[in-house]
């Protein structure tokens, strides 16, 4: 079943509010069995509206609206959903003296102008808020169920979940998506599509799959609609095919951040490490101990910006610098070494780059970044350009070098 969702409101078209209730409101959908086709934002335009929810009534089982049912001129929902669907819209005296109520609970008065949010919709359903003054409306009307909920999120919420989801459930029992994910790093999302457009693609449209580039990773999701009770048995093939396509580019199935899984591979094997940041300001330290337990196998780490501060404390020797430059594969490397003999560490990881805006050549560009790992057998480094502004090159280094790490701890392919 297709579900809608329009939300209301001048101030959603600009760019200082975030129209966040959609998203609550698309969870709870789906968790009811409806997919969510559509949404839209419209303004205080009683014209743009009524064209906004003809349309809806012409495609969509279930609409939900949010925002427009305060007590001001341009709070117009209500007026305007009585208009479209031809029915009149009364006064219902109970309704005010409740509001009225509440307003005296809290030590106000009431304006007469809140009388406006007493307005029920012929045939609707009274949707109580028990955290504000504008109560919702549930209606049926040609075949369609919908929803006319506050815009204030506090008072949306509990509404939805107490007013509406039941009503959903109702309507959408005996369906549920079965989803799988991938987060893949390693590989761009061109080249993650090479690989499985050709697997997917024969399972569409029974089974959707979304390819998304993220902050240092590309995600990947497949989801298929199934009664309930029934097993997702494409999707679970198109996994495996997927799972096989991609191999250890898949760092997890799960939301599981990055440093999560560092961590789990850190402790499982025994291993401890330490980090010296070169361009990362402490972030790569930071994103490894935010992980609770991340004590058992970080030690600690060096923020080494100035060459002084290299040679002095992870014994990068300065000819090495002077030859290569601080930003090289050979610096990384030796700082890896270094800071691992500094904090007697079973694993040494270093970072080392050019952030910008400025300090990039031809030969070695901004978003240039080294990434170097060591332990008591060898040294290896890593390179990458990184695009973006100065935190995004930052961000991405920390996310590189995770990376680099977990394919470092894996086990080796048999």
């Amino acid at each position: 079943m297709k579900a809608e969702i329009i939300a209301v409101g001048s101030e959603l078209l600009t760019p200082d509010y975030l129209d966040t209730n959609s998203l609550f409101l698309t969870r709870g959908l789906r968790e009811a069995g409806f997919e969510v086709h559509l949404k839209s934002v419209v303004g205080d335009s009683a014209e743009d509206m009524a064209a906004v929810i003809r349309s809806a009534l012409s495609r969509s089982s279930v609409i939900l609206t949010s925002g427009g049912l305060g007590p001001t001129e341009d709070d117009i929902t209500r007026r305007v959903v009585a208009e479209v669907l031809e029915r009149p819209l009364r006064l219902d005296p109970a309704l005010v003296e409740a509001i009225r109520e509440r307003f005296a609970s809290r030590g106000y008065t009431m304006a007469s102008i809140n009388e406006r949010q007493a307005e029920v919709i012929e045939g609707a359903e009274i949707l109580e808020n028990p955290r504000g003054t504008a109560p919702g409306q549930w209606i049926e009307a040609r075949g369609v169920r919908l929803a006319l909920l506050p815009g204030p999120p506090r008072e949306i919420e509990p509404m939805f979940e107490s007013a509406v989801m039941p009503r959903l459930r109702r309507l959408g029992a005996g369906r549920r998506l079965a989803e799988r994910s991938f987060r893949v790093i390693g590989l761009t999302e061109s080249e993650v599509d090479a690989r499985v457009a050709p697997i997917y693609t024969a399972y569409q449209p029974r089974v959707s799959t979304t390819i998304l580039a993220a902050a240092g990773h590309i995600a990947l999701r497949s989801s298929q609609w199934v009664a309930q009770g029934e097993q997702a048995r494409e999707l679970e093939e198109l996994a495996a095919r997927i799972d096989q396509a991609l191999g250890d580019a898949i760092y997890t199935t799960s939301d599981e951040p990055l440093e999560e899984i560092v961590g789990y591979l850190l402790a499982q094997s025994r291993r401890t490490v330490a980090v010296a940041e070169s361009c990362t300001a402490g972030l790569l330290g930071w994103r490894i101990t935010r992980v609770a337990g991340s004590s058992s196998y970080f030690l600690g780490g060096v923020l080494c910006y100035s060459n002084e501060v290299k040679t002095e404390l992870c014994g990068v020797p300065r000819e090495l610098l002077d030859q290569h430059g601080a930003v090289s594969a050979e610096v990384a490397e030796a700082l890896a070494r270094g800071v691992m003999r500094r904090f007697s560490s079973s694993i040494g990881l270093a970072v080392t780059g050019i952030a910008g805006p400025g300090g990039g050549t031809a030969e070695k560009p901004v978003g240039l970044v080294y990434v170097g790992i060591a332990d008591s057998g060898q040294a290896v480094h890593f390179r990458r350009v990184l695009p973006g502004d100065r935190e995004a090159v930052r961000e991405r280094a920390v996310f590189f070098a995770l990376a680099a790490l977990r394919r470092f701890l894996l086990p080796p392919a048999p």
